[in-house]
């Protein structure tokens, strides 16, 4: 209805449920107030809200002008002040609200509604960042990434069946799965959320040395090697590739003359030695080299040397043979919770794997440390040509896995719940335990000898603890043992892909407790 104040001019708009007001806004380019119609005598703008009775009313305007920024025009001859003001605000909001306020209400509620929405986000945001730093630790300080680390749920891949008494037990392969109870205890620390926008260009560094090295890997690569004191990384180029396997390619393309320079140059090493060596090198049929067999016996000028060390099916600590050769240190197993730390390695070009130090071979990150520049850049050629870069959420994985390690022993508190290495070894010395316990019950198999020495890093003499076992059958009657055990449902890799003779095998030590428990139940019964 009609409101019963003489005062204000009234005009009722058709079909129209607002009450039309005189409203001025704020010119762009003047700044100053334009009116929809004359502003009659006496009338004076305002930033207030204006009682009802002051309102200028117009057909061409509703009420909701008032709750857009506009300004109003209300009549006045003096400043209002104190308690005449605050009245007059009053008795403006109440007529408001009575002759179709019920929008501004409306307006004022989603206001209010907004601004708890956005203390309750803060307060989320404050938690989570809070829990992460304080309680989470990524160990990262203060170095601007951001990362995005919260559980993922994702449907587990199939990976090998459960093991039973029944079970064919499968130790060919050295699938590192003894390291999963550790990472389960792990909790956040180890977990990485990549959204699907992230990691989306081929480009890691575009500025840097190696480009599709990421920048957070090789930080935690350095700094693990500082911790362990296994390998020099200051003064190395830092190079990564598609585990050790890409990098050992990659070697061998830069060391290798070129194709026009003569015969292909030779790779060689001591034997016994890791059975890929032969098939890797020979796979391409490359003209640039060649496979020629064991260190021990070459007789040629010069060759690419293959030193792994601690070895590769036997454990034992191996130094370069050939003295003209160019030699490549393959130290994937140099790390404390398989042989003892001696001393720093510092050779011209070291290759090592993340599956065999911490575990993730599925994630499949390889390094090298590399003195010389331009043999490390015609590595990164080649892998360039090879897979145009490595994997970006790979190396991030990688670098939140190594950066828990590392956290482990400088940012959490004392405890081996939270370190590695000591998992790792206590698991290893109990394996080789129970071993040696299940060969020297048989009497037809032996095994080599411990090789005990001070550890750098644990800060006492420990025993070797091999990845593998390199294992004899003493038996005359017995010359393919490989065969041997495959008929009792255990699958190894026999001694002949390794430069050896078929009396041996090579067992891994870094599978299931389950598959481990079966193999050793098996082996104590043989006579």
């Amino acid at each position: 209805g009609k409101p019963n104040n003489p005062q204000v001019q009234v005009h009722t708009p058709p079909q129209s449920s607002h009450i039309p007001i005189h409203i001025h806004k704020p010119c762009a380019s003047s700044r100053a107030p334009r009116s929809i119609s004359r502003r009659p005598a006496g009338v004076r703008e305002i930033d207030r809200p204006p009682r009802r009775d002051d309102l200028h009313l117009d057909e061409h305007a509703g009420f909701s002008g008032a709750c857009s920024g506009q300004r109003l025009v209300a009549p006045g001859d003096g400043r209002l002040r104190g308690k005449e003001k605050k009245k007059k605000r009053r008795r403006f909001l109440m007529a408001a609200n009575k002759e179709g306020g019920g929008m501004a209400a409306a307006v004022r509620c989603a206001g209010r509604l907004g601004v708890v929405a956005s203390v309750a986000a803060n307060l989320v945001a404050l938690a989570w960042f809070i829990r992460r730093r304080y309680f989470g630790g990524d160990g990262s300080g203060g170095d601007g990434e951001k990362e995005i680390t919260a559980a993922a749920t994702v449907e587990a891949s199939k990976g090998k069946p459960p093991v039973t008494t029944e079970s064919v037990v499968n130790l060919d392969h050295g699938d590192p799965t003894m390291y999963e109870a550790f990472w389960r205890g792990t909790g956040d620390r180890a977990t990485l959320v990549i959204p699907g926008w992230q990691t989306m260009s081929y480009f890691s560094d575009v500025g840097g040395f190696c480009w599709f090295l990421e920048p957070q890997f090789e930080r935690e690569v350095r700094r693990l090697h500082r911790l362990v004191g296994n390998a020099v990384a200051d003064g190395y180029h830092v190079l990564v590739g598609t585990g050790s396997t890409q990098l050992f390619q990659a070697v061998l393309y830069a060391l290798s003359p070129a194709a026009d320079s003569g015969a292909p140059m030779s790779v060689v090493s001591p034997a016994p030695y890791y059975s890929s060596y032969p098939s890797v090198t020979n796979y391409l049929n490359s003209g640039l080299y060649r496979w020629a067999g064991d260190a021990n016996t070459f007789s040629g000028e010069t060759c690419i040397e293959l030193v792994c060390s601690p070895n590769n099916p036997d454990g034992g600590i191996r130094k370069a043979v050939v003295k003209s050769g160019k030699a490549v240190h393959d130290l994937a197993y140099y790390w404390p919770q398989y042989t003892p730390i001696t001393e720093t390695a510092n050779h011209d070009i070291m290759l090592f794997t993340v599956s065999k130090c911490t575990g993730h071979a599925g994630t499949r990150i390889g390094w090298a440390l590399v003195k010389d520049r331009e043999v490390a850049q015609k590595m990164i050629k080649f892998v360039e040509l090879n897979t145009i870069g490595v994997s970006k959420d790979s190396q991030l994985r990688a670098a939140k896995i190594l950066r828990a390690v590392s956290d482990g022993y400088e940012v959490s508190p004392a405890g081996e719940a939270s370190r590695l290495f000591h998992f790792a070894r206590r698991q290893m010395v109990a394996r080789w335990i129970k071993l040696r316990a299940a060969v020297k019950a048989t009497g037809i198999f032996s095994l080599p000898d411990e090789l005990p020495g001070y550890c750098t890093f644990f800060k006492e003499t420990v025993p070797s603890c091999a990845p593998f076992a390199w294992l004899r059958c003493e038996k005359e009657n017995i010359d393919d043992l490989e065969s041997f055990l495959r008929e009792e449902k255990i699958i190894t890799r026999g001694g002949t892909r390794f430069g050896a003779d078929g009396r041996f095998v090579r067992i891994s030590m870094l599978d299931t407790d389950e598959a481990f428990n079966v193999f050793i139940e098996r082996l104590a019964s043989f006579k």
